[in-house]
């Protein structure tokens, strides 16, 4: 196995394992800004240890910053959008429309970056959309089904602030933003992020044994997510190694069923098939 590809598979497993962390902690009442606060602080001290190892050095020109910033809170606002739905869906859907954030990015890129649109781009999104529909599954019991549009909402709302994050980020690289340091602003944005959502929204700011526990968990996956993917970059193309990783959401769904705490029907597992190929083609040239 190619080493682009071995890392690329590495961040798929950490992402779907975090997945599966995400709809755990938010099975439960608790803030969700303390635990985004606490996971950029576990992912930044990884970060900052990683570049003294590495001996990376730091660049924070403006673009590097605005750049920085604005994939920062993209990315934190992404991240509480996604904990938020899962808290009513189940992770087959949530987790599926979040990696399908692909869609967004192409149009982005298309609009804003002047990326050229393929038929097989459009076919991509089509079927990204048809993947959504299958899987836009209402919970049976009554107490599900009227909160039920709101976190969907929520879950596309997560999916579109990720691919303004994706867009930005690649907008970032064309005007030259060092990328480094805009890995240690993003992992930095969560800290604030975290805080400022928990004191404004949640109106409360309390870090238990158990919600640390949780960011410990989360800011470790994360740290080796993005590093992962920034090695399988490294060694490979980003059109093949981008779309391994966004398929993550299989392996979340896995992690769920042989957990026993989702049931997979014929609905999505054809969804799921349809999103694989939604991926792919969005991925060609």
């Amino acid at each position: 196995m190619q080493l682009s590809v071995l890392f690329a598979v590495l961040s798929l497993l950490f992402a779907g394992l975090n997945d599966v962390v995400f709809k755990r902690y938010s099975s439960k009442i608790r803030s969700r800004g303390i635990y985004i606060f606490g996971t950029g602080i576990v992912w930044t001290f990884l970060q900052t240890i990683a570049f003294g190892i590495k001996g990376d050095s730091l660049l924070f020109d403006p673009v590097s910053l605005g750049f920085g910033l604005s994939a920062g809170f993209f990315l934190v606002i992404s991240n509480i959008l996604l904990l938020e739905s899962l808290t009513h869906i189940d992770i087959s859907l949530c987790s599926t429309v979040y990696r399908l954030n692909t869609i967004g990015v192409v149009i982005l890129s298309f609009f804003l970056l002047n990326e050229q649109m393929g038929a097989i781009k459009i076919v991509g999104i089509l079927l990204g959309i048809i993947a959504v529909t299958l899987l836009f599954q209402r919970p049976s019991s009554s107490h599900g089904i009227s909160k039920f549009p709101l976190f969907f909402g929520l879950a596309i709302a997560a999916s579109t602030m990720r691919a303004l994050y994706g867009a930005t980020s690649k907008a970032a690289l064309i005007r030259h933003a060092d990328p480094q340091t805009m890995l240690l602003i993003i992992a930095s944005c969560w800290i604030v992020g975290g805080s400022i959502y928990a004191g404004v929204k949640e109106k409360r700011f309390r870090l238990t044994g158990k919600k640390a526990a949780y960011s410990l968990v989360s800011g470790t996956l994360v740290f080796l997510i993005v590093n992962s993917l920034m090695l399988a970059v490294g060694y490979g193309e980003a059109s093949v190694v981008i779309p391994i990783a966004n398929m993550s959401f299989i392996v979340a769904i896995a992690i769920s069923l042989l957990m026993k705490t989702e049931r997979l029907n014929r609905k999505k597992a054809a969804a799921i098939i349809i999103a694989v190929a939604s991926i792919i083609c969005l991925s060609m040239a």
